[in-house]
């Protein structure tokens, strides 16, 4: 009876000792802390499971764990920078530069700026967001009807104006006040680009060799769209204001889409754009709702995918 007791006790010791670790594996932060004060809005996920967020009125980078939640700036930005939309690429990060005009290159491992290129010298403008397609990067403009290619050759070598192609946005895309293009995304195979217009709340797919755009045909609109994701056929647009992500079933032809479902989540607050890892979405909540101080809390949103 003793030795029987002993064998049960070992194995409910050892199946204690075994299920620890995998559970502690398996579960992640719902919320990651970011520095208070930072004013986060573009995330990209690598490899492993690290992220990069950037500050909007400092461009700085700040780079964390998903599963530890822990991390440090990598970058702390300056003057003349800033930071919107993140893309990582080959081991560099492009970064658009809102107002600047401008769109930031930088390594990931070491987090050294590598170019600083000058889209466009409009005073009215602000480059948004970024996409990497057919060997180059594609920046959006929410006030000039144009992207703005760099090719992806020139992202450590050059600045200024070198390897920047300015593409005219045409087709039925139409700029009104307010933000117009703003969240970009190229499809698996690179040929076309999709982007949201956040004033209208719609849909466009976009040659990027011509910039022609050519809408794709929702049964509601997406307004208030910001980041996107393109996940094969299933596109989730964060809607910042409205606090929740549209869930978007496109077309084979990426003619139409079809609004399938909307998630909420207890921690958005303004979220602004996401990344996946897995099954599981990180938004940034840039509670543009929030006046900015140097203490306000900001913070990432774990929650899931939908299933296709």
């Amino acid at each position: 009876m003793k030795k029987l007791t002993l064998a049960a006790a070992w194995l409910v010791l050892a199946a204690t000792v075994l299920a620890a670790p995998l559970g502690a594996a398996a579960r992640f932060p719902e919320r990651i802390p970011l520095p208070d004060g930072f004013r986060p809005e573009g995330i990209a996920i690598g490899h492993g499971s690290t992220f990069y967020v950037g500050s909007i009125p400092t461009g700085a980078i700040y780079r964390g764990d998903l599963r530890t939640g822990e991390g440090a700036i990598l970058n702390p930005g300056g003057a003349g920078r800033a930071a919107i939309g993140v893309e990582l690429h080959r081991g560099k990060l492009y970064v658009a530069g809102g107002p600047t005009g401008k769109a930031f290159v930088y390594s990931a491992r070491s987090g050294r700026l590598l170019a600083a290129h000058q889209l466009t010298t409009e005073t009215d403008t602000f480059v948004n967001d970024v996409a990497i397609a057919r060997g180059a990067a594609y920046f959006t403009d929410s006030r000039q009807p144009a992207l703005y290619r760099v090719s992806a050759g020139h992202g450590g070598r050059h600045g200024g104006h070198a390897g920047v192609t300015t593409i005219p946005l045409t087709g039925d895309i139409q700029y009104m006040t307010g933000n117009n293009a703003n969240g970009i995304e190229a499809t698996p195979n690179e040929q076309k680009l999709v982007s949201v217009q956040s004033n209208r709340g719609k849909l466009f797919r976009v040659d990027p060799r011509s910039g022609r755009a050519r809408e794709i045909a929702l049964d509601e609109p997406v307004v208030n769209g910001d980041g996107l994701l393109l996940d094969g056929r299933t596109l989730y647009v964060v809607q910042n204001r409205d606090n929740k992500v549209a869930v978007v079933r496109l077309g084979r032809r990426l003619s139409s889409g079809e609004v399938v479902q909307h998630i909420t989540d207890a921690d958005f607050d303004v979220p602004s754009t996401i990344d996946e890892f897995g099954h599981r979405l990180h938004a940034v909540n840039a509670r543009f709702t929030t006046p900015p101080t140097p203490t306000t809390h900001y913070w990432l949103a774990q929650f899931r995918k939908v299933a296709r």
